[in-house]
């Protein structure tokens, strides 16, 4: 990182962000992956409509892993490198799509989102008044997070509703 970058960092090591940053860097490819293999199995009611949802957020993810891996390296810090340490340094896993139904993958979709809401709320947290950079890149990854659990949701909720109406 420049000199007068890492003049900015007021009270935390730029070792501390970069360290978190990069169980985020290794959530976000997991994230991408899943929401990429989930459009390609996913199967049932409004199946299209999940396809387009799922497709448009591993794009985002892929997005957010890419401001990722760039403040990490701004920071001094490598991003990982292999793929087979993804999910061991991650925060919130992987859970493969072993079950296709759209309700399921809705349903394990949603649970990665509100981990991702989880952690990024905590970054904020930790780089607030700290790391300016960092707080306000996290900010906008929030931002996405939080409209992806609500599109989501509101995509599970409807197809529950036509399932229930259609019962009726």
């Amino acid at each position: 990182m420049g000199k007068r970058g890492i003049s900015l960092l007021r009270g935390i090591e730029a070792q501390t962000v970069y360290e978190l940053l990069n169980k985020a860097y290794c959530d976000e490819w997991l994230a991408y992956y899943q929401y990429f293999i989930e459009s390609k199995v996913v199967k049932g009611l409004m199946k299209d409509a999940a396809i387009a949802e799922l497709t448009q957020h591993a794009a985002d993810e892929l997005r957010h892993a890419t401001m990722v891996a760039d403040r990490i390296i701004q920071l001094g810090g490598t991003p990982v490198l292999h793929p087979s340490e993804w999910v061991s340094n991650s925060n919130c896993g992987y859970e493969a799509p072993t079950d296709p139904d759209v309700r399921k993958v809705l349903e394990q979709a949603i649970k990665g989102e509100q981990c991702a809401i989880s952690v990024y709320s905590n970054i904020l947290d930790i780089t607030r008044e700290k790391d300016i950079i960092t707080y306000d890149m996290v900010s906008q990854i929030l931002a996405d997070e939080v409209e992806h659990e609500e599109d989501l949701q509101a995509l599970y909720d409807d197809i529950h509703d036509f399932i229930a109406e259609f019962k009726n």
